[in-house]
């Protein structure tokens, strides 16, 4: 078995200020020292060095270098394994849309889903609901 995480917490996890924080905190301590493939999507990556260092997404940010030490730390684990496109990611993209109106923010969520679709992982922690869009996901919240 295998779970991806959303960026959403990974932020709750960098934020002391997020009423979320423990328990994102918590959560990922917890799947860092499990054994079960943790995934990470290079988008999901992405995004979170690209907000948690926003001072206009988080107060105060996290400086560059401590974002990308924090991702280091989960990329180094032996049960984490990075996820991005494959040969006929575009496909699979169409797929898991069909049928949703996606626009606007449902666009990187599909985008997730996605690729989460095309390696096989049907388990996303989230704080966000409209993963539950996608009828082959298991979305489950660490923080509720």
């Amino acid at each position: 078995m295998s779970f991806a995480i959303d960026v959403n917490v990974l932020l709750y996890a960098s934020s002391v200020e997020s009423p979320f924080h423990q328990r994102a905190a918590s959560f990922l301590k917890e799947r860092r020292a499990g054994r079960e493939v943790f995934c990470l999507a290079w988008p999901t990556v992405m995004g979170y060095l690209r907000m948690v260092t926003n001072p206009a997404i988080l107060s105060p940010p996290l400086s560059p270098d401590r974002a990308m030490e924090n991702i280091a730390a989960l990329i180094d684990l032996p049960q984490v394994r990075l996820l991005s496109e494959q040969e006929g990611f575009f496909g699979i993209y169409q797929e898991v849309t069909r049928g949703l109106v996606v626009r606007g923010k449902l666009v990187p969520d599909a985008h997730l889903a996605a690729l989460l679709r095309q390696h096989g992982v049907d388990t996303l922690y989230t704080n966000d609901a409209d993963f539950r869009r996608f009828a082959f996901l298991r979305v489950k919240n660490p923080v509720a």
